[in-house]
């Protein structure tokens, strides 16, 4: 009788996005907490301040990507400094940085997802809107250069102005590591009420 051949167990999104993200240096999310049950461990969180305040691992020190300073970290003191994002592509390039800077740091394996993927904790504010700022910038900039492409294509070509300059606009954020649109959404009645210092995140007291 012949024998069938087995097939791989069908992956999930998580576990594909982690699989596109790792690095062998990386650590999973199972050492990563058993290294923060012993004293000396610091784990940054390298995401924006609105997704640190949507959720964020208990005990995790917000440092976003863009202001990341190695050296704050490194007048930490810690023996292991452990970076973690959403999935992992952000803190890889933390973990870079920190290593150009000459600090040792890993990166967990899967970020944020990965972490809750494996049944740990997290501390979850319901009131903040489930989508970051950068997620509610990237839908709302693509939705209106689908539209305009559209209207471009079948009503007026005028309107393919308007993805020529959303698409310098979002060269220049990424040249500058600025959004004004983001800043802007940021804004909104639905995003404030973040205070982030001193690497925490609540909720801002009204004045």
């Amino acid at each position: 009788m012949t024998a069938l051949p087995a097939t791989a167990p069908a992956s999930t999104p998580a576990a594909s996005r982690t699989a596109r993200t790792a690095h062998p240096d990386d650590l999973d999310v199972a050492t990563c907490r058993t290294l923060l049950g012993q004293p000396g461990t610091v784990l940054v969180d390298c995401r924006e301040p609105d997704e640190h305040a949507r959720e964020r691992i208990p005990g995790s020190v917000l440092m976003p990507l863009g202001t990341l300073d190695p050296a704050r970290i490194r007048s930490m003191g810690a023996r292991h400094v452990l970076i973690h994002c959403k999935s992992g592509r952000r803190g890889a390039d933390a973990t870079a940085r920190c290593a150009a800077a000459g600090l040792a740091a890993t990166n967990m394996r899967g970020g944020l997802e990965a972490w809750r993927a494996a049944g740990y904790p997290t501390t979850i504010d319901a009131t903040r809107p489930a989508m970051g700022v950068l997620q509610q910038t990237q839908l709302i900039i693509g939705a209106v250069i689908l539209a305009a492409t559209m209207l471009g294509a079948f009503v007026h070509p005028a309107f393919l102005v308007l993805p020529g300059l959303l698409s310098v606009g979002m060269m220049h954020a990424g040249w500058t590591g600025k959004c004004g649109f983001a800043t802007l959404l940021g804004g909104m009645p639905w995003n404030r009420g973040i205070a982030c210092a001193d690497g925490t995140c609540a909720r801002a007291k009204p004045s």
